[in-house]
Order: C-alpha cells, then sequence, then structure tokens
C-alpha cells in the first residue's frame, strides 16, 4: 500500500492530482498540448502509469482540467485587473490591458496550445462556462457604459484585441500594441451609439 504523504487521504489525493496537473502543464509549456500522454505525465510526476487513471478518465480530461484552471487563473487576474474601479470606460481599458498583457508574457500560447486537443464532450460546458465567467467583467462594464449594442461592442472590442495578440506575438513591442489597441478600442466605443 503507498504510503500516504499528507494529514488526510483527501489531502494525500489533491497533492498527487495537483502533481499530475503540474507535470501536464510543465510538458504543455515546454512541447505543447500534443506532449500530454497518460504515459508522458506519469513519468514526468514519477508516479505509475495507472495512478492517473485515478484521477483523471484519459489524457484529454487532464487537458480539461488544464484548460479549465488556466481558465480560472486568467479570470482572476482580469477581475484582479479592474477591481476597485467604478469607471465603466477605465474598467474596460484596464481589462483590455490586462488580457493584452496575458497575451505578451506568452502565458496565452498554452491555452492556444490546449484548445487544439479534443476535449471530451461533456467537458466543453465547464469550458464555456469558464470562459463567460472570464468575459463577465467586460460584458458588465460594456453594459455600464451603456451602450445600445453590446454584441456590437462586444464583437468589435475582440477585433481590436485579436488584431493586438498577433502583432504582439509577431514580436512588435508589446506595451506601444497595447496603448494603440486601448486607445483605439476606447475612441471606438465611445463613439458607438448610447441607449
Amino acid at each position: 500500500m503507498p504510503k500516504i504523504q499528507a494529514a488526510t487521504v483527501a489531502l494525500h489525493r489533491e497533492l498527487r492530482r495537483q502533481q499530475l496537473m503540474d507535470a501536464a502543464m510543465e510538458l504543455a509549456l515546454a512541447s505543447g498540448a500534443e506532449s500530454i500522454t497518460v504515459a508522458a505525465v506519469a513519468a514526468k510526476a514519477g508516479l505509475a502509469r495507472s495512478s492517473i487513471y485515478e484521477y483523471f478518465a484519459s489524457s484529454a480530461d487532464l487537458v480539461a482540467d488544464l484548460v479549465l484552471e488556466e481558465l480560472d487563473y486568467y479570470t482572476r487576474r482580469l477581475g484582479d485587473a479592474v477591481s476597485g474601479e467604478a469607471d465603466p470606460f477605465k474598467r474596460i481599458e484596464l481589462w483590455v490591458v490586462e488580457s493584452l498583457r496575458y497575451v505578451a508574457d506568452g502565458r496565452h500560447m498554452l491555452v492556444k496550445s490546449l484548445n487544439t486537443i479534443n476535449t471530451p464532450t461533456d467537458r466543453k460546458d465547464e469550458i464555456l462556462l469558464g470562459h463567460r465567467r472570464m468575459m463577465a467583467p467586460l460584458q458588465e462594464s460594456l453594459i455600464a457604459a451603456g451602450l445600445s449594442d453590446i454584441r456590437i461592442a462586444s464583437a468589435l472590442l475582440a477585433s481590436v484585441t485579436d488584431a493586438a495578440s498577433i502583432r504582439i506575438d509577431a514580436g512588435n513591442d508589446a506595451e506601444l500594441e497595447i496603448q494603440s489597441a486601448v486607445n483605439f478600442a476606447l475612441a471606438g466605443l465611445r463613439a458607438l451609439p448610447r441607449r
């Protein structure tokens, strides 16, 4: 029987699960999501291959958990960036800046990589819900700004941030791209019809 390495069995199981998640994350960051296999994660974690199946149904299930964990991290990061700010346009600015800094620090490549893996169907709704939680502060700010068509505002804002992300990924100066995107986005949003 394996030795319990925590105060309780529940804590031990959570430590093991996190150990497997950390190993998978390291593999994904180093070599892309395709490198996340049951054998590779077990070897990286120093555990038997069969140990993974105690925590995850498959490598795709493990990847789904990684995507959800990263969405939670990104959601907290964006939420922290806008917390305490009452002005909706300033909140939008802070949200855009932080989302593009996430791109600039390279961590978004992990999400792009993880999204190439076929996620189990039963986990797709969880991921969609996580994405909606991440977008909630931005949507709330667009509503608070009094814009008459939030869908158009969201689509235009997504286009600006996508374009800036592509330019940052191409090696352009991140801070210049971020400031240009913010200036353009805010001017565009302020020009849209209000309720």
